[in-house]
Parts: structure tokens; sequence; C-alpha cells
């Protein structure tokens, strides 16, 4: 597993969430300054420095549910509010869409370049505001700095770790489903046939050397697709032509899209497997999950400004049908620690808050900040 996985998951998972609420905004004639105000608010709690500076920490990935509690609050860092089914169907959809992503990367380096795809388009929402902009571009630069010098092995091991992550989840989608590119049991189908990786060339040659190092026999072999080298190689600056088109928005074009959870029995029976099963590292991942989400710093809603709902399905009905038709499994529980009852946990548990302590923080009220729990109830 790799501990500079993390940083690409939410990043990626966060773009897809933009497109999709974007595209939601827009199909429900959400006036424009609202639509902009929530995603100007949604764009600065991402990149808000303090919690990019968590983010980048070398550490392994959060759990499924962990990481839905983190986006669960990003999509409320706003006056707009989801409900649980919509809540649940835009989860889908970004998962669903980032992983189809990962499985077509021609090379594992090349998800940097469907990251930085994500990030351009983010760019774009926030265009009129300077200060935002340069929020993303600090990120950027970060992700250059650590991962411009990476191996071919490292990222290799970073798309393995994604792969995992993602291994269980056969949710489909309308619009994959519609092009043929996942099959009716949320399985997705992999082309034989396109551009090649970069650095490779068009499949049907075996060349045999010999000890010296000397050509010695060609010989050729039908590969049965139809592959084409790649132009070029796609761009790592801030500004260039990434070639690569993953990571672009397929929202762009007004389609409805329909998630369906049935034929992912896999999926269902993973995360009952997961509510389950008891993690011996669940308190200490509640702790690393309150330390990333105290990051965030978000501000409430000042003003008279009223919210709104935004709802991801093409009704309020379908909506109610969804939630009342939501598996019992997917339902999230609240956990209860008793950290009090055993002192070696105890203490334990303060040695790795201290640990992960960030000393100009400003300081939570008492009744706020003290409390793992508490902390987690302002989710």
């Amino acid at each position: 597993m790799s501990v500079r996985t993390l940083p690409l998951l939410f990043l990626n998972l966060g773009g897809e969430m933009l497109y999709i609420l974007d595209q939601r905004l827009r199909a429900q004639n959400i006036p424009g300054d609202k639509a902009q105000k929530v995603l100007n608010d949604i764009i600065s709690t991402m990149f808000n420095r303090k919690f990019m500076e968590e983010l980048f920490k070398p550490q392994e990935l959060y759990s499924k549910k962990a990481l839905r509690t983190v986006y669960d609050r990003l999509a409320h860092a706003s006056i707009m509010r989801l409900n649980q089914a919509s809540m649940d169907k835009l989860y889908d959809l970004m998962t669903m869409a980032f992983k189809y992503q990962v499985l077509l990367c021609p090379r594992p380096k090349d998800v940097l370049l469907v990251t930085f795809n994500h990030l351009d388009a983010i760019k774009g929402f926030i265009q009129d505001s300077p200060t935002i902009l340069h929020q993303v571009d600090e990120t950027f630069q970060q992700l250059t700095e650590i991962y411009g010098g990476l191996s071919a092995g490292e990222f290799q091991l970073i798309r393995q770790t994604l792969l995992i992550f993602f291994q269980d989840l056969h949710i489909r989608v309308s619009i994959f489903l519609k092009d043929k590119v996942q099959n009716s049991n949320g399985r997705f189908v992999l082309p034989v046939s396109g551009p090649l990786p970069w650095g490779t060339k068009v499949p049907g040659l075996i060349r045999t050397f010999n000890s010296k190092g000397e050509e010695v026999r060609k010989a050729e072999f039908k590969h049965g697709g139809s592959y084409v080298a790649a132009p070029k190689e796609g761009s790592f600056e801030l500004y260039g032509d990434r070639v690569l088109k993953l990571g672009t928005n397929m929202y762009s074009v007004n389609r409805p899209v329909e998630t369906h959870m049935s034929g992912a029995s896999e999926n269902l029976a993973a995360q009952t497997q997961e509510s389950i099963a008891p993690n011996p590292l669940a308190k200490e991942e509640l702790n690393l999950l309150a330390r990333l989400i105290g990051g965030m710093e978000i501000k409430k809603p000042s003003g008279p400004e009223p919210g709104f709902r935004l709802n991801l399905f093409t009704t309020d009905e379908e909506e109610e049908q969804a939630a009342l038709t939501r598996p019992e499994e997917l339902f999230y529980e609240v956990i209860n620690i008793q950290a009090t009852q055993d002192q070696q946990t105890n203490e334990e548990l303060a040695r790795i808050m201290g640990e992960f302590e960030i000393l100009d923080q400003p300081r939570r009220s008492a009744s706020k900040g003290d409390d793992l729990l508490a902390m987690m109830d302002e989710l």
C-alpha cells in the first residue's frame, strides 16, 4: 500500500463531485450568483492550506466510510444542502467515475495527468476568484514537487492502492451503461484498442537478442486489436496540453445520470462486513479523520442569504423512492468510544492526538475541540 495515494484520491473524487454539482445546479436553474457561491465555497474549503497540509502527509487511505464523511462535510460547506439519498447518489457517481479513469490509465503515472485535468477544470469554475485560484495553484505545485520525481514503480504501487480501494464497488451508472463501457453487473469493459501508453510501440513484433545484445531474429504476430502510437506525452506543467482526456468533465453535455444498486451484491457484502467486523485501528482513524476535518475551517453562512436544497434526482418523488429503497447495509451508524474505561487505551489516544497537534492552529473552545466525540458530532 502506498502512503502517497490519499491526495490523488481526494482531489480526483473532489473534481468529480464539482462536475456533478455544477451540472445539477444548472439543471435545477439555480440563480447564477448562488450557484457560483456554492462552487466557490466548496473549492475554497477543499483547497484550504491547513487542510492540504494534513492531506499531503504520508498516510494510508481512510476507510470508505471515513472518506465519505469528509465529502459529506465538504458538500455542505456552503448554503446548499443535500439529503441522504442525493448524497448517496453523488458519492456513487464520484467513485465510479474515478474508478473507470484509473482502470483506463495507459500508464500508472498517467493518474497524475488525470488529477491535473480535474484541477484544470476546477480552475475554470473559479476563474473570476483570484484568491481561490491561488489556492489551487499552490496545490498544483505541491503535486508537482511530491509526485514529479516518483519512479514508475512507485506510481504502479499508487495505482494498485487505488484499485484495491475500488475493487468491491460495482454500481451501475446510466451514462456508462448507455455508452456500453459498463456491463449490467456493474463491471467495466476495458478496450483492446486505441492509443498506447507513451513510449511504447504497437504490438506485433518479437525481437530476439543474443548474449552480446545483438538482434538475431524477428517474428511477427497478430495482436487482435487496433492500436495506435501515442502522438505525444501529456504535459505535467502548470499549463499545457494533457493529451489524456480522462478526468475531464463528462457532464458538460446535459445528460440525465442514474445509479442502480441492484447487481452490486459484492459491494453490499463488503460494506456489511466492514460495518460488522471490528477494526482495531478504528479509534486512531477517527482521530486522524477529526484532525483532517478540523483543517477544513468551514465558515458558517452569514447574513440573511437563505440556503437551498439540491436534488440529484430528476424529481423529488424519485429522491424519496431512493431513500425508501436504500439498503440497510448502507446506513451509517454512530460509533461510540468509551476511552475512559481503559486507562492504557486513553493514554495511547492522547499520545496519538499529541503527535498530530498543530501548534499554530487556533485553539477551539472547550465545548467543541476537547472531546473527539463532540468533534465528530459537529459533522
